[in-house]
């Protein structure tokens, strides 16, 4: 009896107070904030086509020889392809990028493993093609067997962390890094 006695005084409680709320607007108050708030709006939309428009110039070539993950759209889509040369030097910054993961496939942090290696798929992808034009004709045999067995790894590699499964993952990993290895090997 006792709780059911304290509910009641609680409910009861709550009658006598009443909500505060803001005073009513008048129609003419409603319709210049209304007015007021036009500019800022208008003003946010021409900078916002102003920075599309930006977007979409194509940066000088100086800008396109950094190759970190924040110029990935900038070179996919806005820039020329690179040169062989340069497709070899990024070829041997993934290599060692990729060994440099290895901490965060023993955390298990997956999605960032899964955003590096597709962010370093989508380079390999051209650089691989760029690559070739520096080989003689007696390597190239050895060079496209080498580099198709990098982009199954890599492919599955990516399968495996995606799924999550740690064993696949390493077992890939470390396929990939070997058939890296010797693709770097037949570039120098």
């Amino acid at each position: 009896m006792g709780s059911f006695a304290k509910h009641v005084i609680l409910t009861h409680a709550n009658l006598n107070t009443t909500p505060h709320l803001p005073p009513p607007k008048s129609p003419a108050a409603a319709s210049a904030s209304r007015t007021g708030r036009r500019p800022a709006v208008v003003s946010a939309a021409a900078l916002l086509v102003s920075a599309m428009l930006e977007a979409r110039r194509p940066p000088p070539p100086a800008q396109a020889q950094s190759w970190g993950t924040r110029s990935f759209i900038r070179e996919k889509y806005f820039s020329p392809d690179l040169s062989p040369e340069d497709a070899v030097a990024r070829i041997r910054q993934t290599t060692e990028g990729l060994h440099d993961m290895r901490h965060m496939l023993d955390t298990m942090a997956w999605r960032y493993v899964m955003f590096y290696i597709r962010l370093k798929s989508a380079y390999l992808d051209a650089d691989l093609k760029n690559a070739m034009t520096t080989l003689p004709e007696n390597r190239r045999k050895a060079y496209v067997k080498v580099a198709n067995e990098v982009v199954d790894n890599m492919s599955e590699l990516d399968r495996y962390v995606r799924s999550p499964k740690a064993y696949e993952s390493y077992v890939y990993y470390e396929k990939t890094l070997k058939s890296l290895d010797d693709l770097v090997a037949l570039l120098a």
